[in-house]
């Protein structure tokens, strides 16, 4: 039992020297010198968070041309002596005394860092090798960065732990020397016991140093300023650095927020102590993220294997292609070459035929010994064709085929380019919003289109969402409609009063594409109402015509408006066409909207009882009656009424591209004269029926251009009144537009 015991503990106690090890080799990777790539000495911190040793920064210094001072001790400190200083001094060129003289007397100041050749100041430019940036060090170069004292301590105690420091023998004993076991700090040096009672006599001022543990690397109690040797008392937020008294009252910080040190040491430690203990708590999140990203890693070998195999397999695919049809090329110059030679040898044949040794000149001069007149002229005669087609071929000669063979010469440009062009397939640029089809009514007509030089999209997907400002965040979770072939989509089922963010991304064979910028839309404040303009009662004919989708009406002047402006010159009345909806309100809140023309004269747009309507077509009204006020901008209809009583009519006058507003309007922004605002691309209105009151909008921006109380006691119908020439049309639903929907995944989209 004892055995076990003991087994088991000496089990526990070797795993934890396993986890003390692994954890401080990893820990060693922190405490390396990304230069020499050793354990940092005398490390410096860079503007960019990063460490690097002293010696290593001046020499880095010195590669790009930039003068440094000794990057070592003081004379007086262990580590400036042959014996204690760092190793990788020996193995560095230290510049020649005479060519040190020449940099000085060149104009240089005392300032590490100055580059060569210079005289006026200039700042020194670091080429981190942690981030690979280049850190603006200022004019001072090193001299203006803070020791990592923080860094050095951590170092130390990684080397006792690990016990990889030598002994460090005092710095005054004779031969042979004795292990050093004290240090002191102002003498920068390390001392046995009996050297530092010699060194340190009682009565004298050297007797009040403290002892430190012995050390070859001696760092002052506290960090000091760089610039002014004072010790740092506060903390500049403004720029992130340490600030002494001194550099605290000067112009460089004059207006930054500045804290104690104090501070910022507990506001840093307390958030460093949150996110550790956030890590520590989180381990397993790290294990797990480990593991994904190590499967992560496999696929990505397995599928850069197989992209590289795929792409193999096409340019082979193209190899082999071009193997068929050059062998088909040549085939066929082969076959013209061989054609041509056919010809050429046979007319070789033919000349040499006429040569004077050949065999028809001979044959010929042997015929015209025959004697025998029936024979000659039998024989002559075959053989005269021949010497005629032999005299003609002489007299014309050309030769039987050409040489060149440019009819056979291969035009490549366009698949040199197209070679030159072939490359991997990239995904959709990001799509452009097309803000002028976008808009939001009933539903959301979202319109895009994707960039000039963009590769194409198979298909897009189409994400929003509904911003809250109460909710936390002000953003909900993003709803997505995928696969929407075209490029528009509606949105539908949206609640009223709302602002939606939208968004698409393209897609093909390359993956997803970027997000197009996001745009906003505000849904209309109440329920859209679905009306047309009616025809069949009430307005006057021959000056409104109503399109056949009566959802348009336009005013036609013409001679009837001329015999009314003739008649307006004798005190007669101008009558005002009016034509009204086809439906009525009678509960709830309803929206609708409108494109006023504006080269139009003067047109109302509004709402009003249905029964004061009608009897406003039995009794047109006019612009000098006393019922209608031209100063207000607005028509009551009820000034024969009691004040208190709402009126039966609210409209909003339009004319001329501008809207008229009564003073006591709540619009802020105002043309000079404070009663007009320019005419927005659509007006909308909202009448809320149990308040009895009635809104207009800029149906764009959906700002709230002016509103008013209406008698809502029976049915309300919207109206609209013409005074000389002008159309509009009602907005059209979503809804209604001419596109073909595709339901995938429960969503309505278009093609």
């Amino acid at each position: 039992m004892a055995d076990g015991e003991d087994l088991q503990t000496f089990t526990s106690i070797m795993d934890a020297l396993v986890r003390i090890s692994t954890s401080m080799k990893n820990m060693e990777r922190e405490l390396v010198c990304p230069v020499c790539k050793e354990m940092y000495k005398q490390p410096l911190a860079l503007p960019c968070t990063h460490n690097v040793c002293h010696v290593c920064a001046s020499e880095v210094l010195l590669q790009h041309g930039f003068l440094c001072c000794d990057p070592t001790s003081e004379p007086s400190s262990p580590a400036a002596t042959p014996a204690t200083r760092s190793p990788r001094l020996g193995r560095r060129a230290v510049p020649k005394p005479d060519r040190l003289d020449r940099l000085l007397k060149s104009g240089f100041g005392t300032y590490p860092g100055r580059k060569r050749g210079t005289v006026h100041p200039q700042t020194v430019s670091f080429p981190c090798p942690a981030c690979q940036r280049d850190v603006d060090l200022g004019e001072r170069g090193l001299g203006s960065l803070f020791r990592n004292l923080t860094l050095e301590r951590v170092v130390e105690r990684y080397r006792q732990t690990i016990n990889i420091s030598a002994a460090i023998m005092c710095q005054f004993c004779k031969p042979p020397q004795l292990e050093a076991t004290k240090g002191c700090t102002e003498c920068k040096s390390s001392f046995c016991n009996e050297c530092f009672k010699l060194y340190h006599p009682w009565g004298t001022q050297k007797a009040q140093h403290e002892p430190t543990p012995p050390t070859l690397t001696f760092r002052p109690k506290g960090l000091m300023c760089p610039e002014h040797k004072e010790e740092v008392t506060h903390y500049c937020k403004t720029c992130q650095r340490l600030v002494c008294q001194l550099c605290r009252v000067r112009r460089t910080h004059t207006g930054h927020k500045i804290t104690p040190v104090l501070s910022a040491y507990q506001a840093l430690r307390e958030k460093l102590t949150k996110s550790l203990t956030y890590i520590l708590s989180s381990q397993d999140t790290v294990q797990t993220q480990i593991a994904e990203l190590e499967e992560t890693v496999k696929h990505t070998e397995a599928n850069g294997s197989q992209a590289k195999e795929e792409v193999s397999q096409l340019i082979q695919g193209l190899l082999a292609m071009l193997e068929e049809k050059r062998a088909t090329l040549l085939q066929a110059i082969e076959e013209c070459q061989q054609e041509r030679l056919a010809s050429l040898r046979c007319q070789i044949q033919e000349h040499q035929a006429m040569l004077e040794n050949s065999g028809m000149v001979g044959y010929a001069q042997e015929v015209l010994k025959e004697t025998d007149q029936p024979c000659f002229v039998q024989a002559a005669k075959q053989l005269h064709n021949r010497m005629l087609r032999a005299t003609d071929s002489l007299q014309s000669f050309r030769p039987a085929a050409t040489a060149s063979f440019s009819h056979l010469q291969l035009d490549v440009s366009r698949e040199l380019k197209l070679l030159t062009d072939l490359a991997f397939t990239r995904a959709p640029e990001a799509p452009v919003i097309d803000t002028q089809r976008t808009y939001a009514y009933d539903q959301i007509f979202l319109c895009w289109r994707l960039p000039q030089h963009s590769p194409p999209a198979w298909h897009y997907t189409v994400e929003f969402r509904k911003t809250d400002a109460k909710a936390k965040g002000g953003l909900k979770l993003w709803q997505r409609r995928e696969e929407v072939r075209g490029t528009s989509a509606l949105v539908e089922y949206l609640d009223t009063d709302s602002v939606y963010v939208l968004r698409v991304k393209g897609c093909n064979k390359a993956g997803f594409g970027e997000y197009s910028e996001d745009i906003y839309l505000h849904t209309p404040p109440a329920p859209v109402l679905n009306f047309f303009l009616d025809n069949r009662w009430g307005f006057n004919r021959d000056r409104l015509a109503i399109s056949k989708d009566q959802r348009a009406v336009r005013s036609v002047p013409g001679i009837p408006m001329l015999f009314a402006a003739e008649r307006l010159m004798t005190s007669c009345h101008l009558s005002i066409d009016l034509v009204i909806g086809d439906v009525a309100v009678t509960q709830g809140k309803s929206y609708w909207a409108c494109c006023v023309d504006p080269s139009s004269y003067l047109v109302k747009v509004g709402v009003g009882l249905e029964s004061k309507l009608q009897e406003w077509f039995q009794v047109p009204q006019d612009v000098v009656s006393p019922r209608y006020d031209p100063d207000s901008g607005h028509d009551s209809g009820a000034e024969d009424t009691t004040v208190e009583a709402p009126p039966p009519y609210a409209f909003l006058t339009i004319g001329m591209g501008k809207i008229l507003l009564s003073h006591g309007s709540a619009l802020t922004s105002r043309d000079p004269n404070g009663c007009t605002v320019p005419l927005p691309p659509r007006i909308g209105i909202c009448l809320d029926y149990e308040q009895g009151k009635v809104s207009f909008y800029d149906a764009v921006s959906f700002r709230e251009l002016w509103e008013c109380g209406v008698d809502c006691s029976g049915p309300v119908c919207p109206a609209f009144c013409f005074i000389g020439g002008g159309a509009l049309h009602l907005q059209e639903l979503v809804a209604n537009k001419q596109e073909r929907k595709v339901t995938i995944g429960g969503f309505a989209k278009l093609d």
